[in-house]
């Protein structure tokens, strides 16, 4: 049996819309909790000639901002930042009871000077160092939607194909090659038909199935989770164990509400399947293992609740350091006990030989129920944030995953690709409707507190699309028409809802979905002036520009959506 470890990689547009407590420093912690962790342990198991064939996907809004020039000044600021908290907590501390604390802000000096040295030698740019893995036959990189726009509720085809074909674009922008897979924004997946997600919704008849406009952008293959190949129950499902891996966020006093779901056991999740729709067999579709994956996502059942590991929740102020572990399941913060970084990583090397061995087991037994291999494979998809900012040993414990597989197993590690390649699918599958949310389904993107964003999206995707044919003929209108393209798409992102329905910071997520909106309203206006009256549009173009500067070559794909190419 094959086992593909998947990563997908995101976070919203953040670069020139504040620091603290939303902003920039969103992207800088996910950046020194877990890209950089991420990368060197990497780069340690290519040395050692060990092989650790991840598929991880970087969203194209996320590699943009990785590239920036923005971000590099923006994580040498906040480099500074961390260490000066360290100093001060030394000067803090001295001589209180928090005294036996003091070891651990050297732990976090030398980390965070590691790291810095590892963000400056790759010249503070992130995407660089991982498309060299790729390079060397080490890792394999998928592509995905431009913002995450959550695909089965745009209210255009062409803001779908939009979202896929210029996500394509981007990647090979970024990345130097055609990406083979497709991380689904949210795993989210909506088969042909009538297209009508709540009453007041704009009528459109027949929609093409997600798996049609993927077909259509070039690539071959995406993962969905099991419930959605009716294997299953989706994992999300589990109230207790939401916040992890599933999804990005916390949902503590959250709106999102989840109930039971019981799947039908008819398509083994561990079998690729071709999708039976008009994409005509040709995309694959990978399901999440509901076995493996909820021992390493979930913080109650599973690896990273283990009282060993560092404390997520109890941070010293002002700094932000965390110098606890989790002590125990249920133990207050006030309880909580100081942080080992010795142990816990013992304690990751032990976690990870157990995982292979469970990967072992669930091969075994699968041999034996199908009477052999046959092609089949344990996918095991997460959020890349999981490793290193919600399970700060996540990259340690990655590393001694891939050094615990060896001689005697009946698992062995690969890539989605070279599964795909080997042992091409030979079932065809229609998949039903779904995400990988709360729910199994679409409700932590469309509910009570959300629908207002959609009604405000639909007409304004609209107004947009029948604004492009004429201001692609108009030179004066093409920059205009640029921007307003950048603002659609950043207000699109999946991110807004669902931090409005988690309820965590939805202040923010409703105030930069409002300004996205905004502006393409006010970039829409200006394309209906003509001729010199077009200035004061391209000066207000230019103007967004400098702050929201992505996608530097959107016209072409919105040329070739037009002109059907």
């Amino acid at each position: 049996m094959d086992f593909v470890l998947a990563l997908h990689s995101h976070l919203p547009y953040v670069l020139n819309h504040g620091r603290w407590p939303h902003g920039s420093d969103w992207l800088c912690e996910a950046a020194i909790d877990t890209y950089l962790p991420l990368l060197e342990t990497l780069r340690g198991l290519a040395a050692d000639g060990v092989a650790a064939p991840v598929t991880i996907g970087f969203t194209p809004v996320l590699a943009n901002q990785l590239v920036s020039p923005t971000f590099a000044d923006e994580l040498e600021a906040y480099f500074q930042q961390r260490l000066t908290a360290c100093d001060e907590a030394v000067t803090a501390m001295a001589g209180t009871n928090d005294a036996h604390l003091l070891p651990l802000t050297d732990y976090w000096r030398d980390r965070l000077q590691r790291l810095r040295a590892l963000f400056r030698s790759v010249n503070g740019d992130l995407v660089a160092p991982f498309r060299a893995l790729e390079e060397a036959g080490h890792i394999e990189i998928m592509g995905g939607a431009a913002t995450h726009g959550f695909s089965p509720l745009l209210g255009r085809d062409e803001s779908v194909r939009l979202q896929f074909l210029l996500g394509r674009a981007e990647h090979e922008r970024l990345f130097g090659r055609k990406p083979a897979g497709c991380w689904l924004p949210e795993c989210a997946y909506r088969g042909r038909g009538t297209w009508r997600p709540v009453p007041d919704a704009p009528g459109s008849g027949e929609r093409p199935g997600t798996d049609e406009f993927v077909a259509e952008a070039g690539f071959r293959y995406f993962f969905t989770d099991a419930h959605q190949a009716a294997a299953g129950t989706p994992l999300s499902a589990y109230e207790d164990d939401l916040p992890m891996g599933a999804e990005r966020f916390d949902l503590h006093g959250g709106h999102a509400q989840t109930k039971p779901y019981v799947g039908i056991i008819e398509n083994s999740p561990y079998r690729t399947y071709r999708l039976s729709s008009r994409s005509g067999g040709r995309v694959a579709a990978l399901v999440r293992d509901p076995v493996a994956s909820a021992q390493v996502w979930s913080r109650h059942s599973g690896y990273p609740g283990d009282g060993t590991y560092l404390e997520f929740h109890k941070i010293r102020w002002p700094g932000g350091l965390k110098l606890w572990r989790v002590t125990g399941n249920g133990v207050d913060l006030g309880a909580k006990q100081p942080y080992d970084p010795t142990a816990a990583r013992w304690r990751a090397a032990d976690h990870a030989k157990h995982f292979v061995h469970l990967l072992d087991r669930i091969a075994r037994e699968e041999a034996e129920s199908e009477g052999g291999d046959g092609g089949s494979v344990v996918v095991s998809p997460f959020d890349t944030e999981l490793f290193g900012h919600w399970w700060f040993e996540g990259p340690d414990f990655l590393g001694e995953v891939y050094r615990s597989f060896g001689q005697g197993l009946e698992v062995r590690p690969t890539t989605a690709s070279h599964h795909l390649s080997e042992r091409p699918p030979e079932t065809s599958l229609q998949l039903a409707a779904g995400s990988w949310g709360a729910n199994g389904d679409y409700s932590m993107w469309l509910n009570d507190q959300t629908v207002w964003t959609w009604q405000r999206l639909w007409p304004l995707e609209a107004s947009f699309w029948d604004a492009v044919p004429s201001a692609l003929a108009s030179p004066g209108a093409r920059p205009i028409l640029e921007q307003a393209a950048r603002e659609l798409l950043l207000a699109q992102a999946s991110d807004w809802q669902f931090i409005i329905s988690t309820g965590e910071v939805e202040d923010y997520a409703i105030r930069r979905f409002n300004l996205h909106c905004d502006d393409l309203e006010r970039l829409l206006a200006a394309l209906k002036k003509k001729g010199k009256d077009l200035a004061s549009g391209r000066a207000l173009a230019e103007e967004l520009r400098l702050r929201d500067d992505v996608f530097p070559d959107v016209l072409p794909t919105l040329e070739r959506i037009i002109t059907g190419q």
